[in-house]
């Protein structure tokens, strides 16, 4: 990074942070009294992880670096008090406090060199894009400014383009980074109760810790209260669950309290926990990327993972283009109460093949059926507006 503005496209666990907070903590001139870099993140908990590598990182510097975390939840006033008397050299915050702050003429980031906007699409999701761009509008018209994200979202490109003159692009592959230490497993629902098919998952598999993935918050609720009545203690995290609760959950994690996560793809990025052992898609995402998200966060640090997708003929296109990704699927069932080797979906691939070159029809049916599914994926996504 020299100087030059960047996107950077990649998914969560690629080692980012530290590749944007290093340059930025040697380029920090400890003498001067004044905010050199900001750094946004859309959750308290993603905040707070940032602002912790950053006191680990300086810890070893031979210059006297001030970083300073304001995010919801902390007194205000206490903060506005600490600013008055002095400036941080870098700041890490959620949009909304930095923007008070800085409406309070508390926090003076007209001396910013880096703007670092972590987590975009999420940001822009949550509802924090015109924070974040009353933010950069009172920062010099020189800033660097580095916005990483795991999607960019077509609403996010006209804020790039206000902001950022000719940016480089840096884009890493989902496919190239489908982790080779976490077995893929499907499970077709068939005229099962998908609810038992989970419950019955989650304990034949045992794990460590499993996360459960939903693509909404009301059904990320709608499973954590069926497990719940079928006997299983479970842990929620999403969007509409208050900070101070998210805060005990993500407590009562690292406590291992828990062996069951119900969670939504955005608000998933706030849980930096080691030692997830399964994830298990109780819906396919509508953008396929992020089945590499969840997937990614099994088989870590030299452990086997595994990801285990409860499908439905519906899914069949979405996990054609994911074998097309280089994830190969093993199909399994559950057979009094221990998974067993299935080859239903290759007898049921063989038949559809077998149809369509029967019935021309057939294709142009499947795919507007997959059409439906994606737009009303996106519809339930948008509404419940993570």
């Amino acid at each position: 990074m020299k100087g030059e503005s960047v996107v950077g496209q990649s998914q969560t666990g690629t080692g980012k942070t530290h590749t944007f907070l290093l340059p930025i903590i040697n380029k920090i001139r400890a003498d001067k009294d004044s905010v050199q870099a900001v750094i946004t993140a859309p959750s308290r908990e993603l905040a707070t992880q940032i602002h912790n590598e950053i006191k680990k990182l300086i810890k070893y510097s031979d210059d006297e670096i001030r970083s300073l975390l304001v995010i919801g939840g902390t007194d205000k006033q206490r903060t506005i008090d600490r600013l008055k008397k002095q400036q941080p050299h870098i700041v890490v915050g959620t949009p909304g406090r930095i923007n008070d702050l800085i409406r309070e003429t508390a926090l003076l980031v007209h001396t910013t060199q880096v703007f670092v906007i972590d987590e975009a699409d999420m940001t822009l999701d949550m509802g924090f894009l015109m924070d974040v761009d009353q933010i950069a509008s009172k920062m010099p018209e020189n800033l660097q400014m580095l916005v990483f994200s795991a999607t960019i979202p077509q609403k996010l490109k006209p804020f790039l383009k206000k902001y950022m003159e000719n940016p480089r692009y840096e884009h890493i592959q989902p496919q190239a980074l489908a982790n080779t230490d976490v077995k893929h497993q499907l499970i077709a629902r068939r005229s099962k109760d998908k609810m038992d098919i989970l419950k019955n998952a989650l304990v034949a598999y045992q794990p460590y810790l499993a996360v459960v993935f939903t693509n909404t918050k009301a059904m990320a609720d709608e499973v954590a209260k069926g497990l719940t009545e079928r006997g299983l203690k479970v842990a929620k995290i999403h969007g509409g669950v208050e900070a101070r609760e998210r805060k005990r959950t993500m407590k009562q994690l690292e406590n291992l309290e828990y062996q069951y996560v119900v969670a939504t793809d955005l608000a998933a990025r706030g849980i930096d926990i080691q030692g997830i052992s399964h994830i298990i898609n109780y819906e396919l995402p509508s953008d396929l990327d992020f089945y590499i998200h969840r997937t990614g966060r099994t088989g870590r640090a030299g452990h086997s993972g595994i990801a285990l997708t409860i499908y439905e003929p519906s899914d069949e296109d979405a996990l054609n283009q994911l074998e097309k990704m280089n994830i190969e699927f093993k199909h399994v069932d559950l057979k009094n109460g221990e998974f067993v080797d299935a080859d239903d979906r290759n007898r049921r691939q063989k038949r559809e093949a077998k149809r369509e070159a029967a019935d021309p029809r057939e294709i142009g049916m499947r795919k507007k059926s997959q059409r439906k599914r994606q737009t009303k994926l996106q519809k339930e996504t948008q509404l419940q507006n993570e």
